[in-house]
């Protein structure tokens, strides 16, 4: 079973910066196929981006591209997160998941906010 760990995530204002990571202690999760959704107050979980265990990024949402990029150091195994020009519609909790057919698992999620 994989357990992944979300850390990163913070407060900053709009037009900043975070990196969010998501490691596992497991030593196969650069195997993995690893997700990022977001979800905010009062609004379903939605897909941010994905990559697949080579680091070719699988997908990311429209509201989001050529502002975040996902990328991962499976020597780390760890997949970050880049995430830039923030919005405060960017505020979320943010959580990693990591699909191993046809189950996923699911992190605690790590909360951004984006002040005005």
């Amino acid at each position: 079973q994989v357990q992944p760990v979300e850390s990163g995530g913070g407060l900053v204002q709009a037009g900043g910066s975070l990196r969010l990571s998501c490691t596992a202690s497991t030593p196969d999760f650069s195997m993995y196929t690893v997700a990022w959704f977001r979800q905010a107050p009062g609004k379903e979980r939605e897909f941010v981006a994905g990559i697949n265990w080579s680091g070719g990024s699988l997908a990311s949402a429209d509201s989001v591209k050529g502002r975040f990029t996902i990328s991962r150091d499976n020597a780390k195994n760890t997949v970050f997160l880049q995430m830039n020009s923030l919005k405060p519609e960017d505020t979320a909790v943010y959580y990693c998941t990591a699909d191993d057919p046809p189950v996923n698992y699911w992190g605690q999620g790590t909360q951004v906010t984006v002040s005005a």
